[in-house]
């Protein structure tokens, strides 16, 4: 299916206390042809206006007046009306006990200050990619994929099933760390393991290797999905056996591809 939206068709929620930095965003995002811009300076006020406006997208600053960026996606994602509503933040923050929560709740991209007009653009398909996606994936019997999905965030869990779903995938197997992961490939015939890799019991790179080395099912595509940035631990991933790696804050095209690579190795 073709998608014809265009940012031209996006309804923007700006949530930024700083004057500043909200007329320079609103400028960027009205050079890209997004006018349909409203903007709120806390989080409280942003959350009211989402339920009452239900926007294509926020973009939020990290550090607001009542609250982090991170709890407003957090209230967000617990909210049924507002659990999937893409979520990009901006930020010149780089810690990532900072950025993770983010992350990890499915936000669609996190855009380091200062940010170009092109890095915003890249964000804006990003929401367009989610909020318009082609109706599954370009595999035969899609349907009838087993995708078990390993993360100890149930929030990153429940986003990532909802991606799952829009592509058409139906069985989807859920583990909250390796240990009960292996627990169930022992049991279930399995097409494609989705795991990340800070976990407690047994991390991602472990569980990799548990299934490349001494699972029944030992050519399992595994795709890692992880807000890890350490060079050296995303090099020993690899070296364990994985098929791919995906950063956390993806596009769901990112992710489509990915997955479709992984299944045709």
């Amino acid at each position: 299916m073709t998608n014809h939206m265009s940012l031209s068709d996006l309804h923007i929620l700006l949530v930024e206390p700083s004057h500043m930095q909200a007329q320079l965003t609103q400028r960027m995002l009205s050079d890209l042809g997004v006018s349909d811009v409203r903007r709120c300076e806390q989080a409280d006020e942003a959350l009211a206006a989402m339920r009452d406006m239900r926007p294509s997208a926020v973009i939020s600053s990290l550090y607001l007046p009542d609250m982090a960026g991170t709890e407003l996606v957090m209230s967000m994602r617990r909210e049924e009306d507002l659990e999937y509503l893409p979520f990009i933040l901006i930020s010149s923050e780089t810690r990532p006990q900072v950025l993770d929560p983010v992350r990890q709740s499915g936000a669609c991209c996190i855009v380091a200050k200062p940010f170009t007009e092109e890095q915003l653009a890249r964000a804006l398909y990003a929401v367009i990619d989610l909020l318009a996606p082609p109706e599954a994936l370009d595999i035969a019997e899609v349907e009838q994929l087993r995708v078990l999905l390993v993360d100890d965030s149930q929030t990153s869990r429940h986003y990532m099933r909802h991606l799952l779903e829009d592509m058409g995938i139906e069985t989807i197997l859920e583990a909250e760390n390796g240990r009960e992961a292996i627990t169930q490939l022992a049991e279930t015939m399995i097409d494609l393991v989705l795991t990340d890799y800070n976990m407690p019991e047994m991390d991602g790179k472990a569980l990799v290797e548990y299934i490349r080395t001494q699972s029944w099912q030992t050519s399992v595509p595994i795709l890692m999905i992880t807000s890890e940035h350490d060079q050296g631990r995303l090099a020993a991933i690899e070296k364990a056996g994985v098929s791919a790696i995906c950063d956390k804050s993806f596009g769901a095209t990112d992710m489509r591809k990915v997955i479709t690579e992984a299944l045709s190795l």
